[in-house]
Order: structure tokens, then C-alpha cells, then sequence
């Protein structure tokens, strides 16, 4: 079974305030698991959420890299 985390756990991980986990769980942008009150998140589904928001970075020919 997939490790379950807490919204604090969630906001601790991915440094961003707890207000903000909860307002990400209302608009159904992060993937989560409702028990009766409590709001879970499964650490699979976190990473894989993750992965697919990963971007690459540009390169410029513009900017030298020294």
C-alpha cells in the first residue's frame, strides 16, 4: 500500500503553506484520497503528479554561461 501523507506532511515536502495545499485540494489540482474529514495524498500519485509538471529549462545562445 502506498504511503499516505498528510496536508502538512504535503506542505512540509513540497515547501509551500498549508493554505495552499487545501486551496490546490478544492480547485482539484493535486491528486488526493477523502477519509470522512480528513484529506490524504498517496506519495506515488504525489510523484507522478509532479513528473508531469516538470518542464526543461530554455537555453539562450544570448546569455554567455561563464
Amino acid at each position: 500500500m502506498d504511503k499516505l501523507l498528510t496536508a502538512k506532511q504535503l506542505s512540509e515536502l513540497l515547501q509551500v503553506g498549508l493554505p495552499t495545499v487545501y486551496k490546490w485540494v478544492h480547485y482539484g489540482y493535486v491528486p488526493h484520497v477523502k477519509l470522512g474529514i480528513s484529506i490524504r495524498f498517496k506519495e506515488k500519485k504525489i510523484e507522478e503528479w509532479l513528473k508531469k509538471r516538470e518542464k526543461k529549462g530554455r537555453f539562450s545562445y544570448k546569455i554567455p554561461l561563464n
